[in-house]
């Protein structure tokens, strides 16, 4: 069971959520913030696997509550909604250790995908702050290989080779022929080989390096 909290200031948005939420077998809202800070104060109690976190917020707003609790070192998967996918909160969300971004007009399944992806240790992201996330790093004319990427082994290669292209674990276990635990070993080995906190900087690092 997946368990989440919802933090959005309009009501009818946070509750609208919350239904479609728990009305999945696998899915459980354990708690509702209307504001940033109510948020944070949820998430530290409940250690929800999933907050979804509006951004524009009273008072603390989400990219503030996203900081904090990633700071606080809470295993709390992130996934942040916004109205308008050029918001210039959403990188710095994304910085901040965001693990996904959605738009809050996405589809009912777009919506649960999502959640069940940062769940499950991927990323969500739309493709339009994807290449904005990427085109940042990019500063440089020719590709620069990331510190510690001659220690990836081929296969670990071909691993972030699919991240970077936005795959889920279960989709590259199907592309490789191998089993989802050991597409998470290869992903948890490339995170500390290339001393990345999360899949979104695999992400940029492959972009960076010329890998996808």
């Amino acid at each position: 069971m997946i368990s989440i909290v919802v933090a959005d200031d309009q009501e009818l948005v946070r509750d609208g959520l919350a239904a479609i939420l728990d009305a999945e077998a696998d899915l459980k809202v354990v708690g509702t913030a209307a504001d940033g800070a109510e948020t944070i104060g949820l998430v530290l109690r409940l250690e929800p696997d999933v907050a979804l976190m509006d951004i524009r917020m009273p008072e603390v707003d989400g990219l503030q509550a996203t900081r904090h609790l990633v700071s606080a070192g809470v295993p709390t998967r992130i996934l942040v909604l916004t109205t308008f996918a050029a918001d210039e909160y959403v990188l710095e969300a994304l910085r901040a250790g965001a693990s996904g971004f959605l738009l809050k007009d996405a589809a009912r399944a777009s919506l649960l995908a999502a959640v069940r992806a940062v769940a499950a240790g991927d990323v969500a992201l739309e493709d339009s702050v994807l290449k904005a996330l990427v085109a940042e790093h990019l500063h440089r004319p020719a590709p620069v290989p990331a510190p510690g990427l001659e220690r990836l082994t081929s296969r670990e290669k071909e691993v972030l080779h699919l991240v970077a292209l936005g795959h889920t674990n279960a989709e590259i276990a199907r592309s490789l022929f191998v089993s989802e635990t050991t597409v998470k070993t290869h992903v948890g080995r490339t995170l500390a080989k290339l001393g990345a906190r999360d899949r979104v900087q695999l992400v940029v690092m492959a972009h960076s390096s010329g890998l996808a």
